[in-house]
C-alpha cells in the first residue's frame, strides 16, 4: 500500500464510536418515549452498560445527550433518573409552544411561495399517519411535524427556541402514558392545521393552535394526577 492511499484510509477516521452511541441514544429514547424506562428510574451506569453490552464511556456520550434532551436528570451526586415532569412544566411547556407555534404559522402565511410550503407541511403530516399505533415512532413524528412548522417559517432563532423545549416536550408527552400519547399524537388532529394553512386563514389556524394545545395539555395533566392518585391510594 503506497503512503498516499494509507494515508487517505487513516483519513476517513472510525465510524463505530459514534455509531453505537447513536444506536444507543435512540434505543434509552425509545425505551423513555414508550414508557418502558418509567419516569424516577434511576439509571444505574454500570448495570446499563452490561446489559447493553457497551463500555461505560459510549454509554455516558448517550446519556449526556438525553440529558441535554430534558429527558434526563441529575441529582446532587450527578446520578441520573427519567425526568419527573410536574403539572405545571407541562402547562409552561405548552404555553411557551402555542406562542413559538402560533408565530411560526403566522409567518407561513404570510409567505409568497406558500404553496409549496404547505406541500412540505403535508410530507411532514404524512409522517404522522405512516407510525399511527407506534408510540415512539409516533412521537418522532409529531415532534418532526411541529420542528417542520417552526423551520419552514423561515425564523431561525423561532426554530432555535423551539428546539430548547423539544426535550421537555417529550418528557411531558411521554408522563401521560402511551394511551394518552397516541391520541394527542393523531393524524386527525394535525391535519386542519395544514388546511387552514392552505387557505392562507391565519386566524383560524392560529385559534385551532391554541385548542390543539389546550386539550394535549389538559390530557396530559388529567392522566398525570390519576397517576398519582393510583400511586398514594
Amino acid at each position: 500500500m503506497s503512503p498516499a492511499t494509507e494515508s487517505s484510509l487513516r483519513a476517513l477516521g472510525s465510524i463505530e464510536p459514534q455509531t453505537r452511541r447513536e444506536l444507543i441514544h435512540a434505543r434509552l429514547r425509545e425505551a423513555i418515549s414508550s414508557g418502558e424506562l418509567a419516569a424516577g428510574t434511576h439509571l444505574a451506569e454500570v448495570e446499563l452498560s452490561e446489559s447493553l453490552g457497551v463500555s461505560r464511556g459510549t454509554l455516558r456520550e448517550a446519556l449526556r445527550q438525553l440529558q441535554q434532551e430534558g429527558l434526563l436528570t441529575a441529582d446532587s451526586r450527578g446520578r441520573l433518573s427519567v425526568r419527573v415532569v410536574t403539572e405545571q412544566e407541562v402547562e409552561e411547556i405548552f404555553t411557551v409552544r402555542h406562542a413559538l407555534e402560533s408565530l411560526a404559522l403566522e409567518l407561513i402565511c404570510a409567505r409568497q411561495d406558500r404553496p409549496a410550503v404547505v406541500a412540505q407541511v403535508r410530507r411532514a403530516l404524512d409522517g404522522l399517519r405512516r407510525a399511527e399505533g407506534d408510540v415512539a415512532a409516533q412521537l418522532d413524528a409529531d415532534m418532526a411535524f411541529h420542528e417542520r412548522l417552526c423551520e419552514l417559517s423561515g425564523n431561525a432563532t423561532l426554530l432555535h427556541s423551539w428546539r430548547s423545549v423539544s426535550g421537555l416536550t417529550r418528557a411531558a408527552v411521554t408522563a401521560a402514558g402511551p394511551e394518552t400519547a397516541l391520541h394527542n399524537m393523531a393524524y386527525e388532529r394535525h391535519a386542519p392545521i395544514a388546511d387552514l394553512l392552505e387557505a392562507g386563514d391565519e386566524a383560524g389556524a392560529r385559534d385551532y393552535l391554541r385548542a390543539h394545545m389546550r386539550d394535549a395539555a389538559r390530557r396530559i395533566e388529567e392522566r398525570m394526577r390519576l397517576r398519582s392518585a393510583s400511586a398514594a391510594g
